[in-house]
């Protein structure tokens, strides 16, 4: 049986289609007995819609400069 954390670790392969035979059936069966999850998926897919349908805008480059710089300490 799957947890609910393997669910949110798997969605993506999950909608994607990257998934087994078992690992679908056990992830369907997850969705069946869990509410959390069935939401989770849910919005998951809500939000990918949404996000395909935003306009594409390139970053500016000092937007990018300063993301950049943020992020490349980020682990230390």
């Amino acid at each position: 049986m799957l947890s609910c954390q393997d669910i949110t670790e798997l969605v993506t392969d999950y909608a994607e289609g990257r998934l087994g035979l078992w690992d679908r059936l056990c992830f369907q069966v997850h969705l069946g007995m869990c509410k959390d999850c069935r939401t989770f998926v849910h919005n998951r897919r809500v939000a990918v819609r949404a996000l395909g349908k935003a306009p594409e805008e390139p970053i500016p480059p000092e937007v990018k400069d300063e993301l950049l710089a943020r992020f490349r300490d980020w682990k230390r």
